[in-house]
This record gives structure tokens, sequence and C-alpha cells, in this order.
């Protein structure tokens, strides 16, 4: 059982290292990641500031972190795409278009979010 947890530990310790490294990756590479970042970081601040109810500033920091999730699968869909397409071709454009519009409906809903939250 003891063995278990430690290789559980391990597992865990390495996902987390693993995550980190694509994080710092991103951010180094990807000028989009740290405008989002910034976007949240703004968002997070009017959310914390601004009378909102426990609901609606977990669902407005949720959503900016999904934002910021999407955008790094967006980046890892784009490198792919690059390392097995170097040149165009209408699936690698297609492949990024979709990506691109992830990031944009994500951070739709949390446009939406805000309006229902401000307005209503």
């Amino acid at each position: 059982m003891i063995q278990w947890l430690w290789a559980e530990a391990r597992r865990i310790g390495n996902t987390c290292l693993w995550s980190w490294q694509g994080i710092r990756a991103a951010w180094q590479s990807e000028k989009s990641l740290r405008q989002w970042a910034l976007v949240n970081v703004a968002s997070a601040a009017m959310a914390l500031a601004l009378d909102l109810t426990p609901g609606e500033r977990a669902l407005i920091l949720a959503l900016g972190l999904l934002i910021l999730a999407a955008e790094l699968i967006n980046t890892a869909v784009e490198v792919v795409v690059d390392m097995v397409q170097p040149g165009p071709h209408p699936l690698a454009g297609k492949a990024k278009d979709c990506g691109s519009a992830c990031v944009a409906l994500t951070a739709a809903a949390g446009g939406v979010a805000w309006l229902v939250i401000l307005i209503g």
C-alpha cells in the first residue's frame, strides 16, 4: 500500500512538473497567452472588487481559467500542425482555425457571463 501511495505521489508530482513546463513554454512563445493572462488579472480584480455573490465570482474566475486553458490547447494544436505540415495546407488551416475558434468561444462565454452579471 505504501509503495502504491509513493508511486501515485511521484506520478502526481511529475504531472505537475510537466504541466508547469508546458505553461512556461507557452508563456515564453505565445503573446496571446500573455495578453489573455492580463485580461484575466483585470477580470479577477474586478470580480473581487465588485459586490458579487460567491457564485458569480466563481463563475468569472473559472471562465477566466478556461480561456487560458483554451489558449494552451490552441497553442498545442498549432505546434503539432506546424510540426506535421510546415507549409500551407487546407486541413492545417482548418485545424488552426478551429483551435482559434475554441479560444474565441470561451472568451465569448466569459463576456456573456460578465454582461449577465452586470446587467442583471
